[in-house]
């Protein structure tokens, strides 16, 4: 199983602790640990304990954690390892910063754009993980990745899937992308249903092991609908090209449609360590512990239409599309804000696309991004309208 390469790869793990960061150094480890990839960094927030042990096991040069208060017990739980500490915004961009061939950028929210984009802008192939810079920033991102000369990889398992499926030599050829969505737990639920969902069955999803935040934002398709936006950026389409079809089963992860009526699909079971092993490997494959499909057993793929009128956030997201400039950034940001209030029961399931939409058309004027100063003002004035908005719906 291991990765046969000259030298070993450089990587750093932008967000190593979550739940990409720990799969991704299961496949490192899958994949010859230390003797296929030389560890150059990895970062974390609260969790030092786990961020120390990883550090330790794979030989890191550098370990931070985004927590500035943090950096003394990291300090403590790597003393006489030889391995440097930093923390805070300046140790992100430390880590960014280090020559690292690969840097998979995991880090959740949208303290993930500036480390990524010094990654890029330095000419790291980027292993994509974090939605943020393509959603709030996708045109300041790519302008980064281009000006650095390296490759970016997504490694979301749809638009992995629609990586592997893209003929690189039939752009022209390119009809439709096919993004396909589980449904989430509340697929066949009523919208009356939906309104009075607990937090804890919003995180219960039918088929991925996710965090919190995917999770709900799985079961509100809110995630497809950055995933629709994330789409455009990457793979150079209108936004009329891009549909989405719910399927059940998460076995066909997307798909690529052709102008000759051709639609070619990329399949496997539920495991995020596919798309990152992809992308780790990239432009090889290598050989993966994970569980193969069984066709006999499965013995059938569904599909049906999704419900925008149950599931709007498909709509914003097209409304975001078609508006273009910083919509990204106002959608993101606002949802981030209505996911917090609902966490916090300050209001209901279906609730929370009512605030995005009520903040989307609040700041429906806003232009383009000439710079990350931009997207960081977009996205702390949808918060703080979005958090209005909901205190609003409280009292009401």
């Amino acid at each position: 199983m291991i990765m046969r390469t000259e030298v070993p790869r450089r990587l750093t793990v932008l967000g190593s602790t979550g739940s990409i960061g720990t799969n991704t150094l299961d496949v490192v480890r899958q994949l010859g640990g230390r003797d296929a990839f030389e560890i150059m960094a990895l970062t974390g927030n609260g969790n030092i304990e786990l961020l120390a042990e990883q550090a330790r096991k794979f030989g890191a040069r550098l370990a931070v954690t985004a927590d500035e208060n943090r950096y003394a017990a990291l300090k403590d739980a790597l003393s006489g390892s030889g391995i440097a500490v930093a923390a805070g915004v300046s140790g992100l961009d430390e880590a960014a910063g280090l020559d690292a061939d690969w840097v998979m950028a995991a880090i959740v929210g949208t303290a993930g754009l500036a480390p990524t984009l010094r990654a890029a802008r330095r000419g790291a192939n980027i292993a994509l993980a974090n939605k943020e810079c393509l959603v709030s920033a996708g045109e300041l991102f790519l302008d980064a990745v281009s000006s650095g000369g390296g490759l970016l990889i997504p490694v979301d398992s749809e638009h992995s899937a629609i990586f592997q499926c893209l003929d690189k030599s039939q752009r022209h050829a390119l009809e439709r992308i096919i993004l396909t969505a589980s449904g989430g737990p509340f697929r066949a639920y009523t919208r009356e249903q939906m309104a009075g969902v607990t937090l804890q069955a919003a995180r219960s999803h039918p088929n991925w092991s996710m965090g919190l935040k995917i999770s709900v934002g799985s079961a509100s398709m809110f995630n497809k609908a950055f995933e629709m936006i994330e789409a455009k950026h990457l793979f150079g389409v209108r936004p009329d090209q891009i549909e989405v079809v719910v399927h059940p089963q998460s076995v066909i992860h997307s798909m690529v449609g052709y102008v000759d009526g051709s639609v070619i699909a990329q399949l496997g079971t539920p495991d995020m360590r596919t798309a990152i092993g992809y992308a780790l490997s990239y432009p090889n494959r290598s050989a993966l512990d994970v569980e193969r499909l069984d066709f006999a057993r499965l013995a059938r793929l569904d599909f049906e239409a999704p419900d925008e009128a149950r599931f709007p956030a498909l709509r914003l997201a097209r409304t975001a599309l078609e508006r273009g400039g910083l919509q990204g950034a106002v959608l993101n940001g606002a949802e981030e804000a209505a996911f917090a209030a609902f966490v916090a029961e300050r209001i209901g399931f279906l609730d929370m696309a009512d605030v995005v939409e009520a903040v989307m058309d609040q700041l429906a004027g806003l232009g383009s991004a000439d710079e990350i100063a931009d997207v960081v003002q977009a996205d702390a004035e949808a918060r703080r309208r979005a958090r209005d908005v909901v205190s609003r719906m409280a009292a009401a």
